[in-house]
């Protein structure tokens, strides 16, 4: 089976290979003794979140307070 590079470097994939793996948005790529390998990856929502809070500079016990704070009956 053959797949065309464009000028931009796109590459599609034939749907007959996309359709034999599991759905995914990503895909982790390697070169093995000139080969280009595409493995499919699943991104974690919840590694998103994590990757999010990193930036933020929120830790575990900003998280504890926020909930416990949220949890604070309202007169």
């Amino acid at each position: 089976m053959l797949a065309k590079i464009t000028s931009k470097n796109q590459l599609t994939l034939p749907k007959s290979i996309i359709s034999s793996i599991p759905r995914t948005d990503y895909f982790q790529i390697e070169v093995e003794n000139g080969r280009i390998m595409l493995t499919p990856v699943r991104i974690q929502q919840a590694d998103a979140v994590r990757d999010k809070l990193a930036t933020l500079g929120i830790d575990d016990e900003d998280v504890l307070d926020a909930v416990q704070w949220a949890r604070k009956s309202k007169p």
